[in-house]
């Protein structure tokens, strides 16, 4: 038995018997296997919103077959799923079905690529593009009802809003859709160049 333990110190602690079973502690960090660097093709698709969330559901078979089809790009995946049907002639049910996608789906990127082309396969970011709710009558009103009370809390503003027409907007968002109203409505001034040095 060793004294301490079972831990064997000292400069000798390599001439140790084979059957002590001494345990050796360096202070050496362990390396982590590196992530494999990403595909471009893929971190391109991502950064587009052109990745498809579920590549494993497309199962045509022009796909399996030929390293040109990509079942991870969603739009190379939603124009051939159209082409399968209108170039090939197959029913909607089974290139909904070979695709991975419900029939509803399919006819929403027929109706999208009928509508605009190819161009309207591509993703496109979802929400509200701006304020819609704060239409310049609104700021309008707004900015006349701060004129009136300039102390006035926003949020008594949003209940006059909300009273006089009807809608609800939150009153942090009023009152960014003014200072973005002022923003852009204030001339924009060119500051001078500094000359170069050096």
């Amino acid at each position: 038995m060793f004294p301490n333990g079972g831990v064997v110190l000292g400069p000798h602690f390599l001439d140790v018997p084979r059957e002590a079973g001494c345990i050796i502690i360096d202070g050496m960090p362990r390396r982590r296997p590196s992530a494999a660097p990403e595909d471009p093709k893929v971190a391109a698709l991502r950064t587009a919103g052109a990745l498809h969330p579920r590549p494993a559901a497309v199962q045509d078979e022009a796909f399996a077959r030929h390293e040109f089809f990509d079942r991870r790009d969603r739009v190379q995946v939603k124009y051939e799923m159209l082409r399968r049907h209108r170039v090939d002639g197959r029913p909607v049910t089974e290139v909904a079905a070979m695709f991975g996608v419900s029939r509803q789906a399919f006819y929403a990127t027929e109706t999208a690529f009928t509508a605009g082309g190819l161009p309207r396969l591509l993703p496109r970011p979802r929400g509200p593009k701006r304020a819609h709710k704060c239409t310049d009558e609104i700021l309008d009103f707004m900015e006349q009802q701060r004129a009136d009370d300039p102390a006035r809390p926003a949020a008594a503003v949003a209940a006059a809003v909300r009273q006089r027409f009807g809608v609800v907007i939150h009153p942090r968002s009023l009152v960014r859709a003014l200072v973005r109203r002022k923003k852009n409505a204030a001339p924009r001034t060119k500051r001078p160049r500094e000359p170069r040095r050096g």
